[in-house]
């Protein structure tokens, strides 16, 4: 079993408890999930959390932790000998406790009754919001509350408290994304080697599930592979690829520790920008390059959006696409008629990183509210950076012939776009970039091995079509 150095996990905790005052604090990992019967499972994958703070990579654990007494408790499941003859000997709860640092154990059986007393005595018990229905139903059982109120009853100064230790990476996490990130660019060399006519759609899909487990690890989520670019999260895969399409892949990888990746490349089935395509992208590229100019501790990312929207209209005004005022056509939104998203998101233990917490708790704080406005709403990020920060860029242009007719039939920004020549995009489809980046001291920094990106390394496939794993 891979994990960090003890230490790393004790410190966790210890900071975790300094920021709740008083009660009890319980971490609840993952258990398996049925397939289609219970001794058929998807793939296990522990919750994050209970990763960041715990380590342990098994399902059926759980943690309390005491922030009064600071006792802590690991909750599971002694091997019998049934476990021994389907699955082999495994480490022992005490095992596992020594692995990251803590001293008592005790039957998972026990936990429900020990929490029962404990919020009979009026003791507090914090504990995180969870996407899965099986610990939904879990946590009902453990806190005797019915499954509506789980998620109403979630602590929110654990969450606080959970959001500002994992927003901060340490070197040793850094190292992990750069892992990720490093099998990232495997990934994406193996689509663009088969961006060719005749290819479909899902034979890409399956060699970079490939590619990931050849390397013994998984995809961070499930990749979008597509040449229909402009269906953001486009997860149909039946398309048969043919030259002058664009092949937009969206994907990443996990390290042994399940720290994410998450890049976006849109290269030319057959090798080649068309000239439309060629301009299209270009602005894309010139959006993330001055993103990228502007990312350092103490801005605020909404601002780095705003910024990178007003190049990207200035673009759009380029091709004649859009017209007027830059500064008035980003207040009003009407860019967001090619780019409904932000510009990008946290990364770390989970590709949308803490989404699990609440988006708004992540990437929001007192000072900076998430905006209602289309387009700018969709912006995951948007609070001040510090240094230990990772994050995404991901601009894009996309040409969605629904959203453009409506409103262009409202007459929406009628000021502003050019609906007359926007009639000739509509086979367009769509362009997004993603990179990774480190928040540094002085400014950020790409993480992993820069995965081709500028129209020549795109059109000059011999350089890394040759590229040796």
């Amino acid at each position: 079993m891979i994990t960090f150095k003890v230490e790393n996990y004790q410190l966790r905790r210890q900071q975790l408890v300094q920021q709740v005052k008083g009660g009890l604090i319980l971490l609840l990992g993952n258990v398996d999930s049925p397939f289609n019967s219970a001794d058929n499972c998807y793939r296990f994958r522990q919750d994050s959390s209970f990763l960041y703070f715990c380590g342990l990579d098994q399902p059926g654990l759980a943690v309390l932790l005491d922030v009064d007494s600071g006792r802590e408790i690991l909750f599971g499941k002694q091997q019998g000998l049934d476990d021994v003859v389907w699955s082999g000997p495994q480490p022992t709860l005490q095992n596992k406790a020594e692995r990251i640092g803590m001293a008592d154990v005790a039957p998972v059986s026990d936990l429900k009754n020990l929490l029962f007393a404990s919020i009979a005595a009026g003791r507090t018990v914090h504990y995180l919001p969870t996407c899965r229905a099986e610990n939904k139903i879990m946590l009902g059982g453990l806190l005797g509350k019915s499954i509506a109120n789980v998620d109403k009853d979630v602590s929110l100064s654990l969450i606080k408290a959970v959001v500002s230790l994992r927003s901060i990476k340490g070197e040793a996490e850094i190292a992990e994304l750069e892992t990720a990130a490093d099998l990232g660019y495997q990934l994406h060399i193996a689509a663009m080697r088969m961006a060719r006519e005749g290819v479909y759609e899902w034979e890409i899909d399956g060699e970079l599930e490939a590619v990931a487990a050849r390397a013994g690890r998984m995809l961070s989520f499930p990749p979008i592979v597509t040449i229909h670019g402009e269906t953001l999260h486009n997860h149909q895969r039946n398309h048969q690829l043919q030259d002058g399409n664009l092949l937009l892949v969206d994907c990443g990888a996990e390290s042994y520790l399940h720290y994410a990746s998450d890049h976006t490349r849109t290269v030319p089935v057959g090798g080649k920008f068309s000239p439309r395509q060629r301009e299209v992208y270009q602005v894309v590229l010139t959006v993330m390059a001055r993103a990228r100019e502007l990312i350092r501790p103490g801005i605020a990312y909404l601002d780095v959006h705003l910024a990178a929207c007003r190049i990207l209209v200035e673009g759009l005004q380029s091709l004649g696409l859009m017209s007027g005022d830059v500064d008035h056509a980003v207040a009003a939104g009407a860019h967001a008629l090619f780019m409904p998203h932000g510009l990008g998101h946290m990364l770390g233990l989970d590709v949308h990183d803490m989404e699990d917490l609440g988006e708004d708790e992540v990437g929001y704080d007192g000072k900076i509210l998430r905006s209602t406005q289309f387009g700018l709403s969709g912006l995951r990020l948007g609070r001040e950076l510090q240094e230990g920060f990772v994050l995404t860029v991901e601009p894009g242009i996309y040409f969605i012939p629904q959203l453009i007719e409506q409103w262009k039939a409202e007459g929406r920004h009628a000021e502003f776009i050019n609906y007359a020549k926007l009639s000739e995009y509509f086979d367009f489809g769509g362009i997004r970039l993603e990179d990774d980046f480190l928040v540094t001291k002085e400014g950020s920094r790409l993480l992993g091995r820069p995965i081709p990106l500028q129209v020549d390394e795109i059109e000059n496939r011999t350089g890394f079509f040759l590229t040796t794993f």
